[in-house]
């Protein structure tokens, strides 16, 4: 059995991204093989379906039939990707106050800022539209 080197290894989740990057580049849902055509074709066509079945296992891609096979399209954009994650990784914690303040303390001074800010926004009176009211705000739903 052959092993590739470490060197020659991709990064955990550079497929993935790379496959992503692709699908939100795109002007609608892509077939594996045209996910395989943007990304240059350096990939094998069943690896690019795999990668995109995964995704879609993980809720990040929705498809639809195209065919006998599926044309994939992303569910979120890559900011909506990063809250999705970082709500999954807090829902797998049995202590919710211990990772929200370790993950505050790693905060930069501009995303602590920026956080605040963003909070304040949602306890304000006119809230982003269709949103619900949060904790504190004054309003009752």
């Amino acid at each position: 059995m052959s092993e590739t080197s470490p060197a020659a290894r991709r990064p955990a989740g550079e497929l993935e991204a790379s496959v992503l990057a692709a699908l939100w580049a795109a002007d609608g849902p892509l077939t594996p093989a045209e996910v395989q055509g943007e990304l240059g074709g350096e990939l094998a066509r069943t690896t690019v379906t795999t990668i995109l079945s995964r995704l879609y296992d993980k809720g990040a891609v929705s498809r639809t039939r195209a065919g006998r096979g599926f044309a994939y399209s992303p569910i979120h954009d890559s900011a909506g990707l990063t809250a999705r994650r970082m709500r999954s990784e807090l829902d797998k914690q049995d202590d919710r106050t211990t990772a929200l303040a370790r993950f505050v303390s790693e905060l930069t001074t501009e995303d602590e800022r920026l956080l605040r800010s963003l909070l304040d926004e949602t306890d304000a009176p006119g809230r982003r539209p269709g949103s619900e009211p949060g904790p504190g705000s004054g309003t009752t739903p």
